[in-house]
């Protein structure tokens, strides 16, 4: 066989490989999608919620963990340098605590959004990038829940005095422009992060889903992704 020969074939044999993958991806219903993104979705909320809602999910994880809204790091090396260090711990603590005792109010409504996926959803979820699934979770369930997480994290951030004081000094730091007006509030600043963090969380479940659907041990999301 000659080398023009051969590339010919190599070439007819790709684009028989080419059809096929399309072929399989085309054989794949939109019910099927649909399903299996569903089972996407409502994996990485499980996941992440389970992951997060639990002692230290927040505070034992640096990739979430919620530090001083950055327009009071002034204020907290002062205290530290007046032997007060332990205080800002506590509320940092206080912090991430609440965000733990939220998150477990997302699962519901992270699973009532799954389910109530479409086609469309399905469709741009697959062809999306890596986070589409979390874009889709947080177009969907971010504002709700930032509602349900206030008063929780309220309740959690109010057994510490710090709190009070600090939120008094951001309140000063908004007017003059050193920080957002959304992070003068502790409990606000607070439930914005949880709901980074839970939503970082879904994001780094979907990349695993989409890098190994098989090993997720479900045959659909192994069919929908694999594809």
């Amino acid at each position: 066989m000659d080398r023009r020969q051969f590339t010919s074939q190599l070439a007819v044999g790709a684009g028989l490989w080419v059809w096929a993958a399309r072929s399989q991806a085309l054989a794949l219903s939109d019910a099927d999608a649909t399903a299996g993104l569903k089972a996407a979705l409502q994996r990485g909320a499980e996941v992440a919620v389970s992951l997060l809602g639990k002692a230290d999910g927040f505070l034992g994880n640096p990739k979430v963990k919620i530090p001083l809204p950055s327009g009071l790091d002034s204020a907290a090396k002062v205290m530290r340098g007046m032997g007060q260090g332990a205080q800002v711990d506590e509320l940092v603590t206080a912090m991430n605590r609440a965000a733990e005792a939220a998150v477990p109010e997302a699962k519901a409504l992270l699973i009532s959004a799954a389910k109530s996926m479409s086609v469309d959803d399905a469709r741009r979820i697959v062809n999306g990038g890596d986070d589409s699934v979390t874009k889709f979770f947080a177009a969907k369930t971010r504002k709700p829940h930032a509602e349900k997480f206030l008063p929780i994290v309220t309740r959690e951030t109010e057994k510490v005095e710090l709190a009070a004081h600090f939120n008094a000094l951001a309140g000063k730091a908004a007017v003059i422009g050193l920080m957002k007006s959304e992070d003068a509030s502790i409990e606000r600043y607070v439930t914005g992060k949880a709901l980074d963090g839970l939503y970082f969380m879904i994001a780094e479940e979907e990349k695993k889903i989409r890098r190994d659907p098989i090993g997720t041990g479900s045959a659909l999301l192994a069919k929908v992704f694999g594809t």
